[in-house]
């Protein structure tokens, strides 16, 4: 079996990939887990079962491609039961799976829900680590750990490292157990890449397509999969036991349509845990913004702040140029700050 490193110097000599150091120097850290779990377990009455491989927390800037990496890493794991996910999804199924449990009775739902996992895989990939909701920063640590003593191997992507998870977050204290068990069953490293791949595509192209036509619609789709690499899924955060649904996601990038996010009783910390999840935020259909939609105004206004503040890329198709948006009505005057926020989120090198 052809190594991980091998394969990616064959795919850089095709022209598929770009040579990378900081990528060539952790593929070793994939390979040692595909290695391992590809060696066959002898059973024996005598011998204790060996332990699994020690996962990987691959963490490092926006656009260095973890996401690339994990991918690569996952297509290439033979017959591995295997599973690909984004963070945020594999939570919010957790949820739903205890909810489950709990109507029969069962008092510690996190114990069969973990077993149900072990079951089905022997390796759980996850995109963009990150803890933001109280309700998942209280069962993380029991989760992962019934995992891990069920042999399951992790590996995970994220922009930061394990010290600063849930950082500044309710009772982190309850929380902090959780950053000492990924120490101990992961190998935390570092993609220190100092190529941001995500902005080079981005580089030269527009990202405000106006008006709202087929064409906007063609250009933004082919801009997702630049930028995604392939169909999204959709993502739900949980923000103060409300439902805040993205309707696609996939490597960092969200998209939505402008309905979703302002047309609905959204607020702050919603717009504030949707800057938190996503890396870069296409929006679909920004309509002229008046008296007649003001409710509608205000909520994109507290989204592009949140946007703003937290150096997400923004992608859109709106009925108008930011300046022209948003001509008459309550609001106008606040709208500038807003207008003159769009202008610079568009330009080359923000977000950087």
């Amino acid at each position: 079996m052809d190594t991980l490193g091998n394969i990616y110097r064959n795919l850089v000599d095709a022209g598929e990939l770009h040579a990378d150091d900081a990528q060539l120097a952790v593929l070793p850290e994939f390979e040692r887990i595909r290695a391992a779990l590809n060696t066959p377990v002898k059973k024996s009455l005598f011998r204790k079962a060996s332990e699994p491989p020690q996962g990987l927390y691959l963490w490092g800037g926006v656009g260095r491609g973890k996401s690339m990496l994990m991918d690569f890493f996952v297509q290439h794991l033979g017959d591995i039961p295997a599973r690909r996910v984004h963070f945020h999804a594999f939570m919010q199924e957790i949820h739903t799976a205890m909810h489950e449990v709990r109507k029969s009775g069962v008092e510690d739902a996190i114990a069969p829900v973990a077993r149900d996992v072990a079951a089905s895989v022997r390796l759980l990939a996850f995109d963009e680590m990150q803890i933001s909701d109280i309700t998942d920063a209280m069962i993380v640590g029991r989760l992962f750990q019934a995992l891990f003593e069920d042999g399951v191997v992790v590996v995970t992507t994220s922009n930061r490292v394990p010290d600063e998870l849930y950082k500044n977050g309710l009772n982190r204290d309850l929380f902090l157990p959780f950053i000492a068990l990924i120490k101990e069953k992961m190998n935390v490293i570092e993609l220190a890449s100092p190529k941001d791949y995500r902005q080079d595509r981005l580089a030269g192209q527009p990202v405000y397509f106006t008006p709202i036509n087929g064409a906007a619609r063609l250009t933004m789709d082919s801009v997702w999969d630049d930028l995604a690499g392939g169909a999204g899924t959709p993502l739900i955060l949980k923000v103060k036991g409300r439902d805040v649904e993205l309707s696609a996601f996939r490597n960092g990038v969200a998209r939505a349509g402008f309905h979703d996010l302002c047309g609905k009783p959204l607020g702050p910390a919603d717009f504030l845990a949707v800057a938190e999840a996503v890396k870069v935020l296409m929006i679909d259909g920004i309509p002229a913004l008046s008296r007649d939609n003001f409710n509608e105004a205000k909520r994109f206004v507290t989204l592009i702040d949140a946007l703003y503040e937290a150096r997400v890329r923004l992608i859109c198709s709106a009925a108008a140029k930011p300046e022209m948006l948003y001509l008459e009505g309550e609001g106008t005057f606040e709208f500038e700050r807003t207008a003159s926020r769009l202008r610079e989120m568009g330009s080359e090198g923000w977000g950087t």
